[in-house]
């Protein structure tokens, strides 16, 4: 049985908005990147427990922190973002999230990514600590433009921080806009450490994000071979079928819905159960 959530700030900035849409769909989990405009880790203890409420009222659960972790260039500062990561932990216990989503930090355009390597290692290491004080684990996210943005360098910084407290979140739309056929380029190579999937599809030829199947995602594919593999966590519905920025994306209420329907559908045609 796989279990569906989704980045809920898609749908809507208003959280109730959020909540509602996604119980309405029969989400038993959620992931929390934003509400009201605000990053998760921008947000008072007052709205944080808004928060709360909101999800306990609609029978809601929080599969990941969708921080932006990571999200920051490689020779900037990095005492304040590792002061973050200490924040991010303590969100993560708020909600009872066991995961949080983390990055290998931006590189500046034509920078060589070797050259960069020991800092992204160090800094990921340091990140990892803190997961493993907090018990909670990492999901390095292939967002394009980072370190870990194609299968090798995935592959290097997992292997080289060597935590169970960093894992791998796998987004195949991510690995089309760099040039990757994410099952035929990436599947061998980082299934053993791949620990949860987010769910946005994209076309090759020009980048263009779309709903799952209906690109160059490779998605069917990847699900039969998970499936065959036994995989058994979280697949979370990340559409960006109205805008994607460096910070995040947005879809609305009915793109979201679009969204999990073309996900269910494919599912479905692979016979895989799923809540």
């Amino acid at each position: 049985m796989w279990t569906l959530s989704g980045f809920i700030d898609e749908i809507s900035p208003d959280f109730t908005e959020q909540c509602r849409t996604a119980a309405g769909l029969g989400l038993r989990y959620v992931e929390l990147r934003s509400a009201w405009g605000v990053n998760i880790l921008d947000l008072d203890p007052g709205r944080l427990g808004d928060m709360k409420r909101t999800l306990a009222a609609h029978d809601l659960e929080v599969s990941s922190i969708g921080s932006p972790i990571g999200k920051i260039f490689i020779d900037e500062e990095f005492a304040p973002h590792l002061d973050r990561m200490l924040h991010a932990a303590d969100v993560a216990h708020l909600f009872a999230a066991p995961y949080v989503r983390i990055f290998s930090f931006f590189l500046r355009p034509g920078a060589d990514p070797g050259a960069h390597r020991e800092e992204v290692i160090g800094r990921l290491r340091a990140l990892a600590r803190v997961a493993e004080d907090a018990d909670l684990v990492l999901l390095h996210e292939n967002e394009k433009e980072i370190y870990g943005d194609v299968p090798g360098r995935c592959l290097d910084v997992v292997r080289s921080v060597d935590s169970p407290h960093l894992r791998l979140a796998w987004d195949p739309a991510n690995f089309v806009q760099v040039g990757v056929r994410p099952y035929t380029d990436g599947y061998a190579l980082l299934r053993p450490h791949v620990a949860y999937v987010q769910i946005k599809d994209a076309l090759a030829a020009t980048g263009v994000v779309v709903p799952a199947g209906a690109g160059d995602g490779e998605i069917a594919r990847t699900l039969r071979a998970l499936h065959h593999d036994g995989f058994d966590g979280f697949f979370s519905l990340e559409p960006h079928l109205s805008a994607a920025t460096a910070t995040g994306g947005f879809s609305g209420p009915e793109l979201f819905r679009t969204a999990w329907q073309s996900f269910t559908d494919l599912l479905k045609t692979e016979g895989i159960e799923y809540s």
